[in-house]
């Protein structure tokens, strides 16, 4: 039998996205895991910075799930609120608005309630 609506499948939490993949192909999740794993180890930008970027290319696409998981690492990096509005915003020459109306108030809220 085939799942095709994630309500049928009891055993995931489909409230969390990254643990329906994880669950559902979690060989698929570790070779994932890897490949992020060897862009976090390189050395030309800072962590900082990749976050920052990162943050950038998903407002442009209008990913606010990405956002809302980001910000608070760019955040615990030492990312201003200030930082993550601008990146957010440096978005609407390229992409136009939908970036900031989708993820700027994600993003900001996020960072708002992120610990230190």
């Amino acid at each position: 039998m085939t799942y095709t609506d994630s309500k049928e499948i009891p055993h995931v939490n489909t409230s969390d996205p990254i643990e329906v993949f994880c669950q559902e192909a979690p060989e698929v999740a570790s070779a994932f895991d890897g490949l992020i794993q060897s862009l976090v180890d390189t050395k030309g930008l800072d962590a900082k910075t990749k976050q920052l970027v990162y943050i950038g290319i998903k407002a442009a696409q209008g990913e606010s799930t990405a956002i809302h998981y980001h910000v608070p690492m760019a955040k615990k990096l030492g990312a201003t609120r200030a930082e993550i509005r601008d990146v957010i915003l440096l978005t609407l020459t390229t992409s136009g608005l939908k970036g900031v109306t989708s993820c700027l108030p994600v993003a900001l809220k996020a960072y708002d309630e992120a610990g230190a």
